[in-house]
């Protein structure tokens, strides 16, 4: 049976334990926040190890993310793997700037040519902290949330939809010049390297992309509509020999334009 001096004892030794980690707790609270190089330090060191939930938590991004399912956040992964990919593992930050709640971090990478570029990042103060980004991108993000990495991969979608086209129609005049004025399908020009072959795929596209010829072979139409509508893509595209058209028919595939 306890005594009531060993209560006591136990309840004293509680007391001090709880004042000793509310010290702590304090101390951790009071310790200083990240300076703008070092918040940019990090950024990019979470990002190319892909730890990307913590790394746009030093962004303005962060109410785009944390709203984000696991489901959404998987379909979002690929996207932030090219984010990822893009960053050089070699970021030299060769000083610093603040003025009020507005700092600038300048940073040396090298290019693909091996030389250094220098770039300046912009960071704000929210809540007390540093975080990559600035106060106009911050308030389009914090307005779309959840979905803003979605409008901003439908965007660039839309973008690289408009540019294959170009070049499937540079690719067919070419053919054509070569093949007595005929054209060809979609693998045929791939198997000649004049298109690459993930338009054949959906992955880095998100766009499935066809071409029919006549039977003769001297005209062609193009036609890409998204894999998942709003998702990868809200636009159906059209193209023939008068040029491109798009439009938003659900997903669908956009009627060819009547003669």
């Amino acid at each position: 049976m306890v005594s009531a001096q060993q209560t006591s004892r136990i309840l004293s030794a509680a007391v001090v334990a709880l004042l000793a980690w509310g010290s702590f707790t304090f101390a951790q609270s009071q310790s200083p926040q990240l300076s703008p190089s070092d918040t940019v330090r990090t950024f990019y060191k979470l990002m190319r190890e892909k730890k990307f939930r913590e790394a746009f938590a030093l962004s303005i991004y962060r109410p785009a993310i944390d709203p984000l399912t696991p489901t959404e956040f998987d379909d979002l992964r690929i996207d932030f793997e090219k984010m990822a990919g893009a960053i050089p593992e070699q970021v030299n930050i060769t000083g610093e700037q603040i003025s009020g709640e507005i700092a600038t971090v300048f940073v040396k990478v090298k290019d693909d040519a091996n030389k250094e570029q220098a770039e300046p990042i912009t960071l704000i103060l929210t809540n007390g902290s540093w975080v990559v980004g600035d106060r106009e991108n911050q308030q389009i993000v914090s307005k779309a949330g959840k979905n803003f990495f979605f409008n901003a991969r439908i965007d660039t979608h839309h973008d690289e939809v408009q540019a294959m086209l170009t070049r499937i129609s540079l690719a067919q005049l070419l053919y054509g010049q070569q093949h007595g004025g005929k054209f060809a399908d979609l693998p045929t020009l791939v198997l000649g390297g004049l298109i690459p072959k993930d338009v054949e795929g959906t992955d880095s596209t998100g766009y499935r992309f066809r071409i029919t010829t006549s039977a003769d072979g001297m005209t062609w139409k193009a036609a890409a509509e998204p894999v998942q509508y709003g998702r990868t893509g809200k636009l159906s595209f059209y193209m023939d020999a008068a040029g491109v058209r798009s439009g938003d028919v659900g997903g669908k595939p956009l009627p060819a334009p009547k003669n």
